[in-house]
């Protein structure tokens, strides 16, 4: 018989896995490609991804929307900081920081980032809905304890948006 793998180790997993792969495009946007505003929106895009999947690296069990929220606050806080000169004299100090903290206030940055994220977490609530991790969704995994709540008109289970 083989033992249960603790709740979130898959998606775990999986964002580890998107995580290397967004930095690495990332990395390719940024060094490799011609400095237009098509590769600044798609490293921006990117920069909200690496986030969404940093976040659920650290907290696998966190719902979606929660994951967004903290995801997009990020890069909100680190364009507002670009508002002062801490990130410019970062790296000017560590020329790697440009990658995290960047340079230049834009506002476009924002929209970017909260578009990305939105869409981060309709598709993160799909593949749950997909995979059964949505506790809302009456396929939902059995293991997993429901919280009473109010029906869903489905079987009774509780509606809820732990993903």
């Amino acid at each position: 018989m083989t033992a249960a793998r603790p709740r979130g180790t898959r998606r775990r997993a999986l964002a580890a896995v998107g995580l290397v792969i967004v930095i690495a495009c990332g990395l390719l946007v940024h060094g490799g490609l011609p400095d237009t505003s098509a590769t600044d929106i798609a490293g921006d895009a990117l920069y909200a991804a690496a986030a969404y999947l940093g976040v659920v690296l650290l907290a696998p069990r966190l719902a979606a929307p929660a994951v967004g929220a903290f995801a997009a606050g990020w890069c909100v806080a680190v364009e507002l900081l670009q508002l002062t000169a801490l990130p410019a004299a970062a790296a000017s100090a560590f020329r790697p920081a440009v990658l995290l903290l960047g340079t230049a206030f834009d506002p476009r940055d924002l929209a970017v980032y909260l578009a990305a994220v939105a869409l981060l977490v309709v598709a993160d609530i799909g593949a749950a809905l997909r995979s059964g991790r949505f506790a809302g969704h009456p396929q939902g995994d059995a293991s997993e304890p429901r919280r009473a709540g109010r029906s869903s008109g489905g079987g009774g289970h509780g509606s809820s948006w732990s993903v």
